[in-house]
C-alpha cells in the first residue's frame, strides 16, 4: 500500500538489540518493519506495548503469539538476554496523538528503555520512517481532546488518513552498550540519533501532497 522500503537493514546486529522508533499516529511502519525483518532474516522482534491494552478481554493469547509485553523493565531485559530483538516506541500514546507534521518528539523524561538496554548490555538501534505522519494524522491540536487525555489518559482523539504515501524506514548506526554512561544520557543519545535521521530524510513540515507524489513519481515519470 505504501511502497514500503527499508534502508540500512544490514545495521541490525546479529545478536539481541533494543530497536527504538518514533511513534506515528498509527505505527503502520513498525508493523511493516517487523514483518519485513522476519521475511528477510527469519528473526522475530518482540514489542513493548502500552499497559492499558492488557485490559482488553482475551488479549493475553494475542500477547503470547505476537511477542508483546507490558510487564516492565525486568521482563524486557530478560527478553533481550534470551537473544531476541525488542522494539519500543518511547513517545507512546502521547506522541502518537499529539505530535504532528513537524515530527516533534514527546518523550518527556522517559528513560525506562535506556535502563533496559543497560541492564541487558545490548546496543540500541535508532529508527525513523519518512512520511509517517502523512499516512495518518490526528486531531490532537483541538484542545478538548488534549484536555480529556491529560485528565483521564483516555486516548479519545480521532485519527484520519490511510493515504497511500511513500514510507521509507531508515535504520541508524547502533549505539553500542557503554557502562560508563547513565540511562538518562543513553536516552538523550538515542533521541538525538533519531532526530538526526528525521532531519536528514524528512522535509518539515510534512506534506501529504508531496508524500503522495513521492509514492507515485516513478510511475508518473514513465
Amino acid at each position: 500500500m505504501n511502497g514500503y522500503e527499508i534502508h540500512g537493514m544490514d545495521k541490525i546486529p546479529e545478536g539481541p538489540g533494543l530497536i527504538v522508533f518514533y511513534h506515528g499516529a498509527f505505527p503502520l511502519d513498525y508493523y511493516y518493519f517487523v514483518s519485513r525483518l522476519y521475511l528477510r532474516t527469519g528473526r522475530f522482534c518482540c514489542t513493548v506495548v502500552d499497559y492499558h491494552f492488557s485490559k482488553i478481554p482475551g488479549i493475553k493469547l494475542f500477547y503470547n503469539v505476537e511477542g508483546l509485553t507490558h510487564n516492565g523493565r525486568r521482563e524486557c531485559a530478560d527478553i533481550l538476554k534470551r537473544g531476541y530483538l525488542l522494539g519500543v516506541l518511547p513517545g507512546g500514546t502521547r506522541e502518537a496523538l499529539f505530535s504532528d507534521e513537524n515530527y516533534d518528539f514527546l518523550w518527556g523524561s522517559r528513560t525506562g528503555f535506556a535502563h533496559v538496554a543497560r541492564d541487558a548490555k545490548v546496543p540500541v538501534i535508532p529508527i525513523f520512517t519518512k512520511n509517517l505522519r502523512e499516512g495518518y494524522r490526528t486531531l490532537g491540536k483541538i484542545w478538548p481532546f488534549k484536555w480529556l487525555y491529560e485528565r483521564t489518559r483516555w486516548p479519545i482523539v480521532p485519527i484520519y488518513g490511510g493515504f497511500p504515501v511513500k514510507f521509507c524506514t531508515y535504520i541508524g548506526d547502533p549505539i553500542p552498550y557503554d557502562p560508563n554512561i547513565s540511562a538518562g544520557e543513553l536516552a538523550e543519545k538515542t533521541k538525538s540519533a533519531i532526530k538526526d535521521l528525521r532531519d536528514k530524510y524528512q522535509e518539515i513540515p510534512g506534506s501529504i501532497q508531496r508524500a503522495l507524489l513521492e509514492r507515485f513519481e516513478k510511475h508518473l515519470e514513465k
